[in-house]
């Protein structure tokens, strides 16, 4: 089935808008959207101005994802580490959240965005719990891009519900255990269904993954910018994407070329 916001190529099979071949298009970006509070400093306002700012941002990537065709956008919302902040900051960003699920409705339903909830409702407000569900609900059925809250997320504490599961399945008679393999975790997590991350966005200069998705990014190409999030604009996002595009990916294959040329000298 094609999905609505599906780019059509031009007739040299490049993407209309980027300039790129179009099969260098990633299929999925996930960003760890970092520099909120450094930004509000650097303004000489709270902390909560710059989560303030970061969250009016995410509706104008979100929409250029859309425009350039991604299949699928991630952004790490809200990590499980995050509770350990500040109790007035915890519940502003709680705050936010709810306001965005509700305010930015009209948009996803707009562009036929399809949204998605990675991580665990445990901990999370009732009200927060409330209107992520409902958005969820009313987008289920939407065929264009999908975009996935990593909303009260750890990308160990997914892989340690899917071992669980797997567990469980495995004693009740429902998988064999000789048959479980990368197809079969993948099927247990959160992003069962979706592409693997093909490129991993950090702002703010960062040069670490977070606990976000250990499993899922094995093979992602990292962009790395000083920006602070609330100043990642949709310029930024699209030279990201053309400099994944010149990239090489190799997938271990020359590592694997490697073994096999040691192997003839043996």
């Amino acid at each position: 089935m094609t999905r609505s916001n599906e780019i059509q190529p031009d007739k040299d099979n490049r993407h209309p808008i980027l300039g790129i071949p179009i099969e260098r298009l990633p299929r999925h970006v996930a960003i760890i959207m970092d520099g909120n509070g450094r930004w509000a400093q650097v303004q000489g306002l709270p902390r909560l101005e710059g989560h303030r700012a970061g969250s009016k941002n995410v509706r104008g990537i979100v929409t250029e994802a859309t425009r350039l065709g991604i299949e699928c956008l991630t952004l790490y919302s809200f990590s499980t580490e995050n509770w350990k902040r500040p109790l007035e900051e915890v519940k502003g960003l709680m705050a936010l959240y709810e306001q965005y699920l509700i305010q930015e409705r009209p948009t996803i339903m707009k562009h036929d965005v399809k949204v998605r909830h990675l991580g665990f409702e445990e901990d999370l407000p009732d009200n927060v719990v409330r209107e992520l569900r409902e958005t969820v609900r009313i987008s289920q059925n939407n065929t264009g891009m999908t975009l996935c809250l990593a909303l009260n997320y750890s990308g160990r504490s997914e892989l340690v519900a899917a071992i669980r599961k797997m567990m469980t399945d495995a004693k009740e008679g429902r998988v064999k255990v000789e048959g479980i393999d990368e197809m079969a975790v993948s099927s247990y997590l959160d992003t069962v269904g979706l592409p693997d991350p093909d490129l991993l966005i950090r702002t703010a200069g960062e040069m670490r993954i977070s606990n976000f998705l250990l499993w899922q990014i094995s093979y992602a190409e990292m962009f790395v910018t000083e920006v602070f999030w609330p100043d990642f604009n949709q310029e930024l996002l699209q030279h990201a994407i053309k400099t994944f595009a010149g990239r090489e990916r190799r997938f271990g294959g020359i590592k694997n070329k490697c073994k096999e040329f040691l192997g003839q000298r043996s």
